[in-house]
């Protein structure tokens, strides 16, 4: 860890703003020989987190070593460098930051000079990864960094916000130190027999385990929310041909995804975009006209249509409100698996209606009338979304849900480990065995917070961060 790395932190594209930042024992003296402020003042000397604004130059001579003096030298940009120096910076090294012009080629001379001067190039997540090894973030509060940057919702930006302010590094932590303190009380007494120390009683520690597994499941509970919250719901728009899917499709995006017309077979082909409904993320899948056909392509697109059914969060069944029920309509609704819950919109409102409601609701369906044409109703099928998969803002914004599948597998171990123990205290077992369930559950407690995790399982995690992060 004595070497000093960088990267840019805004990607390859054009930008108004390019970040490039350094890390490591040799950033300030690198930098010192690049950047030259206005005011005159050593990069060495900057006050931290305080923002220059100078030249950033070639800063290297022909052997490509740290110019000494401050002779011109080839100006790359005039910019803005800011200083944040060990312990207190991000990664807890002496880093340094440009804010550049966004072009890609102006970062990539300022990068390629830095290479000359012996810095290399950062890897995937390392300024994170360094973060986490110097103890400025636990590894839940690293794992929340990525989901922050990835967040596609107002409220998984939020939950990822609340962790990363350390609430899952609170929780397991005070829950972590209830465990050590029984494990320290157990050993204390065999270690220091002739002290005056409280004789140890597992049975002392019953409401303890108790409360402690009652804590850890309901915080795993969470994890259950979470796929909605982070990944979106895959959502089937399915019907007839010529119901309004892919006018329905268009109208929720807000513009034309899908080709219209009355043509019936038109889309052979699922078709898949995002969007926010009701504040959940959707993947909306618009599917092939679900119908017995004798077309070797259109039935290859019935065939995705029910694969998009299988594999689906979320069905909505699209029906056409200017006419009845028909039997191809019964028969796909029979076709829906039933866990999965089903919202029957019944399209074409602007039109005279012959569908009646009250056949969904003798069928136990809930339904939504909408005009896919001019969006009338599309309000009300927001809400009925919102209704079926309501996100708790307060509860995200406290970072209190589990979106980590690594974090809710450790969590599933030490609830196991809890609860063999407090099974053990009525079946008079003795202490040491009681206690290696408990240091069990502390290892795994352990690997949320990265007290207690595999080299190999850090280097994973921080694989799916992104270069300068």
């Amino acid at each position: 860890m004595t070497d000093t790395r960088a990267a840019s932190a805004t990607g390859g594209t054009v930008s108004a703003v390019g970040i490039i930042r350094i890390s490591g024992p040799k950033a300030l003296t690198v930098a010192d020989s690049v950047f030259s402020a206005a005011s005159g003042i050593s990069v060495k000397d900057f006050e931290t987190r305080r923002t220059y604004y100078g030249e950033l130059t070639q800063g290297t001579q022909g052997d490509g070593s740290l110019v000494l003096s401050k002779e011109p030298s080839p100006l790359i940009d005039l910019c803005l460098c800011i200083v944040s120096r060990a312990p207190s910076s991000y990664t807890g090294e002496d880093c340094v930051e440009f804010h550049c012009h966004g072009s890609p080629v102006v970062l990539g001379e300022v990068m390629q000079v830095l290479f000359k001067l012996g810095v290399r190039q950062a890897k995937q997540g390392e300024f994170t990864k360094r973060a986490f090894l110097n103890g400025r973030l636990d590894l839940s509060q690293a794992e929340a960094v990525i989901d922050l940057i990835e967040a596609e919702t107002p409220a998984a930006a939020a939950n990822a916000a609340g962790q990363l302010s350390g609430a899952v590094k609170s929780r397991m932590g005070s829950i972590y130190s209830r465990l050590l303190d029984i494990m320290a009380h157990f050993h204390a007494v065999i270690d220091y027999p002739d002290e005056d120390i409280d004789e140890f009683k597992m049975s002392h520690y019953s409401t303890v385990l108790s409360d402690i597994n009652s804590g850890l499941t309901q915080l795993l509970k969470t994890h259950n929310r979470s796929t909605v919250l982070k990944g979106g719901l895959p959502t089937a728009i399915i019907g007839r041909p010529n119901t309004g899917k892919s006018s329905l499709l268009n109208a929720l995006l807000g513009y034309d995804r899908a080709i219209v017309t009355e043509i019936a077979g038109t889309n052979r082909d699922t078709i898949e975009e995002k969007a926010i409904i009701g504040n959940v993320l959707l993947h909306l899948i618009d599917t092939a006209g679900l119908r017995k056909t004798n077309d070797t392509i259109e039935k290859m697109g019935v065939d995705r249509t029910k694969a998009a059914i299988s594999g689906a969060g979320l069905i909505l069944f699209v029906l056409d409100g200017s006419e009845a029920l028909q039997s191809e309509d019964y028969d796909i609704l029979r076709s829906i698996p039933p866990d999965i819950p089903i919202i029957a919109v019944v399209n074409k409102s602007d039109l005279p209606q012959a569908l009646s409601t009250k056949e969904l609701d003798g069928l136990g369906v809930e339904h939504s009338k909408v005009s896919a044409l001019s969006g009338e109703g599309l309000n009300c099928l927001d809400d009925k979304i919102q209704r079926l998969f309501p996100v708790n803002e307060e509860t995200a914004a406290q970072g209190e849900i589990i979106t980590n599948a690594r974090q809710a597998d450790a969590l599933t171990r030490a609830i196991t480990c809890i609860t063999s123990a407090s099974n053990a205290l009525t079946e008079s077992v003795t202490p040491d065995a009681i206690l290696t369930d408990i240091e069990e559950a502390l290892s795994a407690i352990g690997e949320v917070t990265g007290k207690t995790i595999r080299e190999d399982i850090i280097t994973r995690i921080f694989e799916r961060f992104c270069v300068g992060k």
